[in-house]
């Protein structure tokens, strides 16, 4: 019963909570609204690059990584 109680209870805070917080955030320091504004990130990627060795027959090759020791196009 009370195990119920209480959370009922916490589910009552967390609601009456959220309108709250949600019309906080759209209002500037005089306190009048304003447009909400939305936070974009950037995934941001890394280029990977193979480093390609030039043998003595004139042909390259991949020098490090998974493809080691394997042809590829000169660059």
């Amino acid at each position: 019963m009370i195990r119920k109680l209480m959370a009922a209870a916490a589910v009552a805070g967390l609601l009456a909570a959220t309108p709250s917080m949600a019309a906080n955030s759209c209002r500037d320091a005089k306190g009048k609204f304003v447009p909400c504004k939305t936070v974009v990130t950037k995934k941001t990627t890394t280029k990977v690059t193979t480093m390609t060795v030039k043998g003595k027959d004139g042909k390259c090759r991949f020098a490090s990584g998974p493809k080691k020791g394997q042809f590829t196009r000169c660059p």
